[in-house]
């Protein structure tokens, strides 16, 4: 009987400090997203912005594997190489980009001529500006953000390709197989994942545990020469 009460008890212990860890994610998550929320409208003043940016010649697919090997396939077509979905996944065997922190390792893996940094839990004027410059580079930009596959929302890698500040448009290659075109509200909505509708307890739990990111890209540059 001792012992039986004894496992009661490290039981209640064990449950009370996962609901106090639960509970203290979910107010980070919560002052995080608050953060990232900043007042964007002066970006449509800006002379800096004036100059519409696109990359040209990214070829949108229809992901096989996952939404990460898409991305990275695109990428690498775009930049002269031949990677695909299939040969990732002959290498490795699974998908290994379920992560944004792996996604980032494999792009430097997968292009040495380029350094991608991973810069997350951006403001939206932050993003917005990151974008610009990543863009006004010449080079597609990775990034992270809600999107629906049919009917069923999804955490999902897309590239931006271009984005017209004036004309309130932002260019995506969405590997679902299609561009799109967005106003930056929705854009924005969709990379605060504030758009993602019933959003299943895994990724709530990821968001609020920093396994997944909020307003995330992957700024890429050359380590030799502008494209």
């Amino acid at each position: 009987m001792k012992k039986r009460k004894t496992v009661l008890m490290l039981i209640s212990v064990v449950a009370g400090v996962i609901v106090i860890a639960a509970a203290a994610a979910a107010i980070r998550l919560s002052v995080m997203t608050n953060r990232i929320g900043d007042d964007y409208s002066s970006v449509f003043g800006e002379d800096k912005y004036k100059t519409p940016v696109n990359v040209e010649s990214v070829e949108v697919i229809t992901q096989k594997v996952s939404c990460g090997y898409a991305v990275i396939e695109m990428f690498s077509h775009w930049s002269g190489g031949n990677v695909t979905e299939e040969k990732l996944y002959e290498t490795y065997g699974k998908v290994v980009t379920s992560t944004g922190r792996a996604f980032c390792e494999e792009m430097n893996k997968q292009f040495p001529q380029y350094q991608t940094t991973m810069r997350k839990w951006l403001k939206n004027t932050e993003l917005i500006e990151l974008l610009y410059e990543n863009l006004s580079a010449g080079v597609p930009v990775p990034f992270e953000w809600a999107a629906l596959y049919g009917d069923v929302w999804t955490l999902h890698y897309s590239l931006v390709t271009g984005m017209d500040i004036p004309n309130n448009t932002i260019r995506v290659a969405n590997p679902y197989g299609y561009y799109e075109e967005l106003s930056v509200n929705e854009f924005l909505r969709r990379t605060s994942f504030e758009a993602y509708e019933n959003m299943p307890l895994f990724l709530k739990l990821g968001f609020a545990f920093g396994i997944f990111e909020k307003n995330t890209i992957y700024g890429v540059s050359s380590k030799t020469a502008v494209r």
